[in-house]
Formats: C-alpha cells, sequence, structure tokens
C-alpha cells in the first residue's frame, strides 16, 4: 500500500497563499484578453510607436548628428514630431541605443565589447525592422511610415550595408509599402530609390533576391509602371533577371523571378515596348519552356506541393506570351512546349495541379487557334480529350477558361469520322463521353443562366462561345452513330460490353436540350 502524502504544513500554507495574492494583484487595466478574441479584436499602433522604430533604424552616422543622407520632411507637426528641430526629431535615438547595451560592462573599451555592442544592434535593428515590415501591411501605418522619413532611412541602408538581412528587411519593408498607392508614389518620387532598388540584382542572397523581385513586380503593376521599366531596360539587368530564373534551384525563387518576367508580360502596352523586345532576343521564350521542362518533370517523378505553384505562375507567363501580337508565334509554333501543355492535361491527379492545368487548356485553345493542324494528332490521343473533361469541375467559376475547353473539344470532335469508323474505334470514343457525362451534364446544367454572360465576353472568347453548341452537336452524332450500329446485326458480336441504353439517351437528351436554341 502506497505511503498516504504528508498534509503541508502550516509554512507551505501561507507561502502558497502568498504566491496566490501576488497573482491576483495583477494590475486591472492590463486584464487578459478571452482565448476566442485574441485574434478578432482590431487594434491600432500608437505613431509615436512607429515613430521610434524608425529611429531605431537610422544609419550609425544620422544617429550621430550627420545627417547629409537623410533629409527632414515637411510632415504635420502632430504626425511626424512635437519639435521642429529636426535634431530634436532624432536625440531620442541615443537612448534608445544606450538602453539596448545596458547589460555591457561600462569599463569594457575592449574588442571584445565592441563586438557584442555591435552584435546587440544588430539584433535590435533586426526585431525593429522586422516589427515595421509587418506593419507595412496595413495601408495607414504604411502611409505613417512613408511622412516620416522610412525611405529614406531604407535607401541610406541600401548604399552602404554589406548585410544582406539589413538589405532583406528593408526591400521587405518597401515591398509591403509598395502594396498602397501613396507610398508608392513616395518610393518612385524618392530620389535614386528605384536604382538602388535594381542594383540589389546583383546580389547573390536568394532571400534579398526574392524581396527585390518581389518589390520590382508591384512597381510594373502600379501606375507608374514606365519608370520602373525604363530602370530595368538595360541589356545587362534583363541578362541578370534570366540567368537568376534559368539557374536558380530555388522554388521561391523561381516562383518570385518569373512572377516579374510574368508582370512584364502583363503589363502596360508602354512596358511592354521597352521590356519585351530585348527580353525575347535574351531568348525569353526558350528560358519559360526550359523552366516548364523542369517543373513537369518534377510533377511526374517527385510530386513536390511547394513547386505546385512555380509550375502556376510559369504557365501564366507563358499563357501570356501567347497572345500578344508578334510574339505569340515563336512560342506557338514551339513543339516541346505544345507537348508539355498537352502531357499536364493527361496529367491523372488534377486536384493538387488545378489551377495550371486550367491554364495550361486555355494555351491549348490559343494555339490551336493559330496553328490548327495540330489537332489532327490530338484527335487520336483519347486519353489527352479525357484529360479535357476531367478539368470542368476546376472552371466553375472561369467563363474563358469554359470556352477554351470546349472550343479544343470541338476541334477534336470534327475530326472524328464516325460513319468511316470501325465499331471498336467508334466505341472508345463513346466509352469516354458516358464516362464523363456527369461532368458534362454538370457544365452544361450550372451554367446554362451564363448565356448573358457569354454574350457580353464575346470578345474575350471570340468565336469560342459557339464552341459549346458545335462540340455538342458532334457529341449527338457520335451516339446516334454508336446507337445505329448497335442496332445492325453483322455489329452485335462486338457490343456486348456496351454501355447500358439510360446512359446514352440520358446524355443525347442533355446535348440536344442545350443545341435546341441554337
Amino acid at each position: 500500500m502506497a505511503p498516504s502524502a504528508s498534509a503541508p504544513t502550516r509554512e507551505e500554507e501561507e507561502e502558497e497563499q502568498q504566491q496566490l495574492e501576488e497573482e491576483l494583484s495583477v494590475p486591472s487595466h492590463h486584464p487578459s484578453a478571452p482565448p476566442d478574441e485574441l485574434f478578432d479584436i482590431s487594434t491600432t499602433v500608437d505613431p509615436s510607436y512607429v515613430i521610434s522604430l524608425i529611429r531605431k533604424l537610422l544609419p550609425l552616422d544620422a544617429r550621430n548628428g550627420d545627417n547629409t543622407e537623410i533629409r527632414v520632411s515637411n510632415c504635420n507637426d502632430e504626425v511626424v514630431s512635437s519639435s521642429n528641430d529636426k535634431f530634436k526629431r532624432m536625440e531620442i535615438v541615443d537612448d534608445f541605443s544606450k538602453s539596448d547595451f545596458q547589460g555591457e560592462d561600462e569599463e569594457d573599451s575592449g574588442r571584445g565589447g565592441e563586438n557584442a555592442r555591435v552584435s546587440a544592434g544588430e539584433v535590435v535593428w533586426e526585431e525593429c525592422g522586422c516589427v515595421l515590415w509587418d506593419l507595412a501591411a496595413n495601408q495607414t501605418h504604411a502611409e505613417l511610415m512613408v511622412q516620416n522619413l522610412i525611405l529614406e532611412v531604407l535607401s541610406a541602408h541600401l548604399m552602404v550595408t554589406q548585410s544582406v538581412r539589413v538589405t532583406e528587411i528593408c526591400l521587405g519593408i518597401m515591398g509591403n509599402l509598395a502594396c498602397h498607392e501613396v507610398p508608392m508614389k513616395r518610393i518612385v518620387s524618392t530620389n535614386g530609390l528605384i536604382s538602388a532598388i535594381v542594383d540589389q540584382l546583383s546580389l547573390d542572397d536568394t532571400q534579398c533576391l526574392c524581396e527585390a523581385f518581389r518589390l520590382l513586380s508591384l512597381g510594373l503593376q502600379g501606375s507608374e509602371c514606365r519608370i520602373w521599366a525604363e530602370a530595368l531596360q538595360s541589356e545587362h539587368i534583363l541578362s541578370r533577371i534570366l540567368w537568376v530564373t534559368e539557374n536558380t534551384l530555388n522554388p521561391q525563387l523561381i516562383e518570385k523571378s518569373v512572377g516579374l518576367l510574368l508582370a512584364m508580360l502583363e503589363s502596360q502596352k508602354e512596358v511592354e515596348h521597352i521590356l519585351l523586345l530585348p527580353l525575347m532576343k535574351l531568348d525569353l521564350a526558350t528560358v519559360l519552356v526550359n523552366l516548364l521542362a523542369f517543373e513537369m518533370s518534377k510533377l511526374t517523378n517527385e510530386r513536390i506541393p511547394e513547386r505546385y505553384s512555380v509550375l502556376d505562375v510559369i504557365l501564366r507567363a507563358l499563357e501570356a506570351l501567347c497572345v500578344i501580337d508578334g510574339y505569340s508565334q515563336e512560342i506557338c509554333s514551339n513543339k516541346e512546349f505544345f507537348q508539355l501543355v498537352c502531357d499536364l492535361i493527361k496529367f491523372p491527379d488534377k486536384v493538387e495541379v488545378s489551377n495550371s492545368c486550367v491554364t495550361a487548356g486555355v494555351i491549348i485553345a490559343n494555339i490551336l487557334s493559330d496553328v490548327s493542324d495540330l489537332a489532327s494528332d490530338l484527335s487520336q490521343d483519347l486519353p489527352f480529350l479525357q484529360g479535357l473533361f476531367d478539368i470542368f469541375p476546376f472552371t466553375s467559376d472561369e467563363l474563358e477558361a469554359r470556352c477554351a475547353l470546349w472550343s479544343i473539344i470541338a476541334r477534336l470532335l470534327v475530326r472524328v469520322q464516325e460513319d468511316e469508323m470501325s465499331a471498336s474505334g467508334l466505341r472508345q470514343y463513346v466509352f469516354i463521353l458516358l464516362s464523363k457525362s456527369d461532368l458534362i451534364e454538370d457544365d452544361l446544367f450550372d451554367h446554362q443562366f451564363d448565356e448573358n454572360k457569354e454574350n457580353e465576353s464575346l470578345a474575350t472568347c471570340g468565336r469560342r462561345s459557339n464552341a459549346r453548341t458545335f462540340a455538342l452537336k458532334r457529341i449527338i452524332s457520335i451516339l446516334n452513330k454508336w446507337n445505329s450500329l448497335k442496332d445492325s446485326v453483322e455489329e452485335k458480336h462486338v457490343m456486348e460490353e456496351h454501355a447500358n441504353d439510360e446512359n446514352i439517351h440520358r446524355l443525347l437528351d442533355c446535348c440536344h436540350k442545350h443545341t435546341v436554341f441554337k
């Protein structure tokens, strides 16, 4: 029998009571939030706190009174500072700097103490920089930050720092600032800042390059895109971007670098005129196709989830290139590229890469509209036809993608010569149509009220708006031919495993219903 626990002594009881009283004596003006409300309460950061963080990022020369790099803004005193003296606005930095190193031995003047001081300062700088990085995602905080010289501070660091971590944080903060209209305009108007950002492309640090590519992409997507494009237009810079894109093995860096190329391709016409010709001369199309081939090999052999977004952005860049007048022919005539996107359509586990499969469908529709002869071989590729139907569930909200799929299906089925085909050959097409009948019916029924949208989107879909009707008529013709063969005595020996009549009639009725008014 286990011994009973001894009763607590009087001294132990008094000690426990004292601890309990201390816990209950927590100031009532700092109550803990309920767990279910910790992330639901919207808070406003004190502007003075944001300003103090910016001051702690000041370069050492500014802290010591050398203000040659950072100019004082003319912002409202209530926002920026309560003092009109530009040096008083920064004198609090000295107090912060001292408080950072209160644990240092004041008598330690050796090199070891100095290194510790610098190391501690770097830690504080990084912590403050990361907080500002997060705060910059909020528009109010972002505008407050640019009013209080954050861009001048970051620009000064980019020009002198040798720390890749400092560079990454500076670029990251500016990347979040660039998401907002007013800060973006301030970035553009800050003298020498865009040039300093572009200079960071010479670095070999992955995270710095990721943040630089992200920031440049945002610049090309904004209203001041021409200024950003002009900063990137030299052959040396564009060659560097393509070299990084083609040679890095880091998935995140591939995604960000191709994202920058995508921003160039999707930007306004003036950006296209500045950047596209030199990019094509540097073999942009080949770089993108090689990247696609690499990602497809990864997809089929390893299936790494973190690479799915990389595949998606590469395909989006190729899609954008396919529709640019004067440059589309080069990519559309690339046989390797066409084979790769067709292979993606036949990929069995489409749920994992659904967005990429949808994009591949749109690309193939664009290519076939330019090179229609390619449809002849595809019409014999039954797994490809089957794969097209499998993509329909992922296009519920994408009218253009649905139009593209029906356009491809129509081009394939028009080449099926059911009257000249053997019963066994025709049976394969019928089997696919019946096995995918639920997908066909779902697409037709779920979007039967989209006719007005299609009419409004004719400029986008072009002739594809009628492709669905034509494809349905071809399905009807194929099924009717199968029914006539099924009733033929001479062909009954190949009909033993035919699909049941009910499914055939149901699909026929559905197709008739959606073609009767066409």
